[in-house]
């Protein structure tokens, strides 16, 4: 089980999106779906699907949040074909923010937000070197811009499996962009890849709650571990999502809450819903206490 998945809130399309999804890539697949009643936002539909090796999880949960390219998905591609045909996919009805072509870095790439305007950018490499089919790709700008660095160090400090790898910096002549700040890096929390970027052109983005990376813990002390290191601002804390000091969404989530969600029992599923919708922090005791109906 992948430690670390990204979580994407849709207003009503989780579902479309992941069966379009599912038909875009190979062998991508939807592993279940969940409904939760009773919650502020109505009946919420959540869906896992697995894309290319990379677990996500999909939550149609009102018009609260939109996608922006502050966060993008790199999607290592073997063949121009491929390339070619994941871009024709996902442009429709799409926008291109770089248009497919041959770039420096590769010989064939494209940046592209897709219907629902979720980032993907598809980039031909060496599939040799590419263990990770999908990497998130973080990029810093606005209050945070110059801060990436500072924010891998973070992060790797935080995870226990975490390192970081290169670091390619703007230069002489590349502004706006500050010589020395991150064009980009690559970083690893608990086996996964992960990649960021510093950009100084005009964004009228920043991170938001449309996309957050969701913890996998096995206990309470994990979750207080990831809880107390990640949490920056009190007035985001609810339901186990947090924001950390860069803004960016987590979801500390014990293992046993998704388990006890996917029940076929509606009232054990009913209570638990409710018990959790009451905290910030979740409280793995009171979880099954409200399971078991004690």
């Amino acid at each position: 089980m992948q430690k670390i998945t990204p979580h994407l809130w849709f207003d009503e399309e989780a579902e479309d999106a992941a069966n379009y999804y599912a038909a875009t890539f190979k062998d991508a697949k939807i592993k279940n779906k969940t409904k939760i009643n009773q919650t502020p936002s109505g009946t919420v539909d959540i869906i896992t699907i697995e894309i290319l090796g990379q677990t996500f999880t999909l939550i149609s949960a009102g018009p609260y949040f939109k996608f922006n390219s502050s966060i993008s998905f790199l999607v290592a591609c073997k063949t121009k074909e491929e390339v070619d045909a994941y871009w024709s996919a996902l442009s429709q009805g799409g926008t291109a923010l770089m248009e497919l072509g041959d770039y420096p870095f590769s010989h064939r790439y494209g940046w592209v937000q897709d219907r629902y305007g979720l980032s993907w950018q598809l980039m031909l490499t060496d599939i040799h070197e590419a263990n990770q089919r999908i990497t998130p790709t973080l990029m810093f700008v606005g209050k945070v811009l110059g801060k990436t660095e500072e924010a891998i160090n973070f992060y790797a400090s935080v995870f226990h499996d975490a390192e970081v790898g290169d670091i390619l910096r703007y230069g002489k002549g590349m502004e706006p962009d500050k010589e020395g700040t991150v064009q980009h890096a690559s970083f690893m929390l608990e086996r996964q890849m992960f990649a960021a970027m510093d950009s100084a052109h005009e964004h009228k983005f920043s991170f938001n709650e449309a996309i957050s990376f969701v913890v996998h813990c096995e206990s309470q002390e994990e979750v207080d571990y990831y809880w107390e290191r990640l949490s920056a601002d009190p007035g985001a804390e609810q339901c186990g999502w947090l924001k950390d000091k860069y803004g960016l969404s987590w979801q500390i989530v014990p293992n046993i809450l998704d388990e006890m969600l996917r029940s076929n029992d509606v009232e054990k599923v009913s209570r638990v819903t409710e018990a959790f919708l009451k905290m910030k922090k979740f409280d793995v005791n009171a979880l099954k206490n409200a399971y078991e109906g004690k």
